[in-house]
């Protein structure tokens, strides 16, 4: 996913249906302050917002997912002709819908399987790759003011006892809370995988590893529960 045209794209079509931040917002059920983290490149929405973002405004999804903004087509049928003009057509229009098929994206959701964390993430795939896309992280387990001065989150694919590590986000640039620095990870992984990825129950997991200003170390697992599979 191109996260600079996304932040062009959703600019655009704000300013160009006259719409505050907070309009915007509020049309999507987020903060205006999400809404500007957008603009800016910062954050990009969950894929179900930017799906219905597409539909609202007419605009491929697939396209803005490989980085080139376009309109939807439209097609209308010709009328009269004779039959071989029909036929030709519809064969031209049965490709056409084959191809579709052959390359649109299907999308599962990620979801995290703790308590502590709530977060906004999909996996899209069609017949060619899968990405992973993950973003709006936030601790729901109580008041953590800790002021951390480094953090890591990791993503991680498990089999088994086996782990591999997929991405990683990292801070080391002065104090700062929990908070603070899940407001800007987000994970954004194009081409994961050359095929549509099978994976196993709970295959995906989060690690945080937060050091306190005195030394400490406070650690954190996110499992995540993908709903249906790769395929289902």
């Amino acid at each position: 996913m191109n996260q600079e045209k996304v932040a062009e794209f959703i600019k655009k079509i704000r300013k160009e249906n006259h719409l505050t931040q907070a309009e915007f917002a509020l049309k999507y059920g987020v903060t205006y302050q999400a809404v500007s983290k957008w603009e800016n490149g910062k954050n990009i929405p969950d894929i179900s917002i930017l799906k219905q973002m597409c539909e609202d405004f007419g605009v491929d999804l697939n396209d803005l997912l490989e980085g080139s903004i376009s309109k939807k087509k439209s097609y209308k049928w010709l009328i009269g002709g004779g039959i071989l003009v029909l036929i030709v057509l519809l064969a031209v229009l049965g490709f056409f819908f084959f191809k579709k098929d052959q390359d649109v994206f299907q999308f599962k959701t990620l979801s995290s399987n703790c308590d502590n964390f709530n977060l906004y993430g999909s996996i899209a795939y069609d017949n060619q790759k899968t990405s992973i896309y993950i973003s709006n992280v936030t601790y729901c387990g109580g008041d953590d003011q800790n002021r951390y001065t480094t953090i890591e989150c990791v993503l991680y694919e498990m089999d088994g006892k086996t782990k591999e590590e997929v991405s990683r986000y990292t801070y080391d640039d002065g104090a700062i809370t929990l908070e603070e620095f899940l407001q800007n990870v987000s994970f954004h992984i194009d081409h994961y995988s050359d095929e549509c990825k099978m994976y196993l129950e709970n295959g995906l997991q989060m690690e945080i590893h937060a050091t306190k200003e005195d030394g400490e170390i406070v650690y954190y697992q996110i499992p995540l529960t993908l709903k249906d599979n790769c395929g289902v």
